[in-house]
Formats: C-alpha cells, structure tokens, sequence
C-alpha cells in the first residue's frame, strides 16, 4: 500500500462508514414500505456504528489538521470538520430527541467530505498557531460555521417537512423526524450557540487582530461576509424574540446568513487552493 494511500486510510474508512449508514438509514427510515408511517427508533448498533465513524473520522482530521508537529487547514478540511462536528451534534441530540430520520441527509454529506482532503490534498500551515488566544480564536470559529452548518441543513428539513404536512402526506420519512415545533426549537438553539461562538471569533479577531495574526485587521471579502453574515443572525435572533418570527421566514434568513458564512471562508480558499492552486 502506498504512504499516500496508507496517510488517507481512515479518511476512506470513515466515508465507507458515513456511505453505507445513510443507505441504511434511508432504506430503513424514508424508503416507503408496507409499514410507510411506521416510525423505527435509533438502534444501539446503530449509535455505535456512527461512533466509529466519528472516532474513525476524527483521528483522519487530527493527523491532517495537528501533524507533522505544525497546525494546518485548508477548505477541504473545513468542509471535512465541520460535517464531522454535524454529524457528532446528531449522534449527542439523538439520546434526547428523535434524529433518525435526520441522518439519511447529514451522513452522506459526511461521506462526501470526508473524501475532500484526500482529493484536494493541499493545506496551508497557519502562522502563530503555537499562541493559545489563536487556537481560541480557531476553535470559536470552526465550532460556529459547524453550528451554523447544521442549522442550514436542519432549516432544510424543516422545509422538507413543512412541505409533506401541506400536502398531507405522511410517509415514513416525515413519521422519522422530531415534530416541527421541536426541530425550530433545535434550530434556534443551534443559531444562539453559534451567534455566541461566531461573536466570540470576530471580537477576538477584531481586538487582538496583531497578537493573533501578525498584523491589523483588514477589512476584506472574508471579513466583510462574515460581519454581514453576524448581522443577519442577529437579527433573526432579535426577531425571533420580539417579533415571533418562524416558519419560512425563520428559514430564509438562516439560510442566507449560512450562505454568506460559508463565502466567508470556504469560498476564498476553494478559490486560492483549487482554481488558482496556491495553499495562501
């Protein structure tokens, strides 16, 4: 076996996983069958095999991120860390809430980026990553865009759903998720946690920009997106609470505030690493 294959072995291993849970999953809890509003709850063997995935997934990350005795990332393993954190949000949620039929959705994502950094190999190493204000500051921010990653793919569950009660249509996929008045309860909580975690990161950014990074803040694209995009969640937190607002407004924003987010980071490295081909 190659090094370069051997070095990505679990990143495969950890898709395999992913892969064939969410067939699993889909066959078992949105295929209609004889028994189509049948709702099966999570199996034992099932939370343990989705632990393995994660723990699988986890190490992959850790050597990509954390070897060689050098901090560093890359889009692909943004895209990799935050579906990994999805994923483990799930897997905790699922001792207290209905999250089966959540998973047909969230683990082949999981699978499909679990293969990122192997197709898209390069990752930059990130200057003053031996401070701790900065592995604060990193922390803060992958934990929000992985918040606010699973609250876009909950908002579209939550239009999944809303879609199928309009229309009646109770299928064994609508009987497997939570009520709709508790996934927007999940939702909002996601939203808070990550408005938190993405305040703490700008701030940091903001007030100790020279300590973190070497240099003042500028005020770029990356910069830009991601204040404009703590804005809009501010304000659907802010509506949320004066206003009541839910349903597909609630969904609306969350999406847009996501999108943005995601341009914030993803969208600038995919372009330096994978169109201009340069890892800074």
């Amino acid at each position: 076996m190659s090094p370069i294959l051997l070095h990505f072995l679990p990143h495969y291993l950890a898709a395999a996983v992913f892969g064939l849970l969410g067939v699993h999953f889909w066959r078992s809890r949105w295929a209609n069958t004889e028994n189509a509003r049948v709702a099966v709850p999570m199996q034992p063997w099932e939370r343990l095999l989705i632990l393995g995935g994660l723990v699988l997934h986890g190490l992959a990350l850790y050597d990509g991120i954390m070897g060689n005795g050098e901090m560093r990332f890359s889009f692909a393993l943004a895209l990799a860390l935050m579906l990994w954190l999805a994923v483990l949000i799930y897997w905790l949620e699922s001792f207290h809430a209905r999250m089966e039929g959540m998973q047909p959705m969230v683990l082949p994502l999981a699978a499909v980026c679990a293969l990122a950094p192997p197709l898209f190999p390069i990752a930059h190493p990130l200057p003053h990553a031996a401070s701790l204000g900065f592995k604060l500051h990193f922390m803060a921010s992958m934990l929000a865009y992985s918040f606010f990653t699973l609250a876009a793919m909950h908002a579209v569950f939550m239009g999944f759903a809303e879609r199928k009660l309009h229309r009646r249509a109770l299928t064994k996929s609508l009987a497997s998720l939570p009520p709709i008045l508790v996934m927007e309860s999940l939702l909002f909580r996601m939203i808070f946690l990550g408005f938190l975690l993405l305040t703490v990161a700008l701030a940091s950014g903001v007030l100790f920009s020279e300590e973190l990074f070497g240099k003042a803040l500028t005020f770029d694209h990356k910069t830009i997106f991601a204040f404009i995009s703590w804005g809009i969640f501010a304000a659907l937190l802010l509506g949320r609470r004066i206003y009541g607002w839910r349903g597909r407004l609630a969904l609306r924003w969350t999406m847009t505030g996501f999108l943005l987010l995601l341009l914030a980071y993803i969208g600038s490295r995919f372009v330096l690493e994978v169109i201009l081909g340069r890892a800074g």
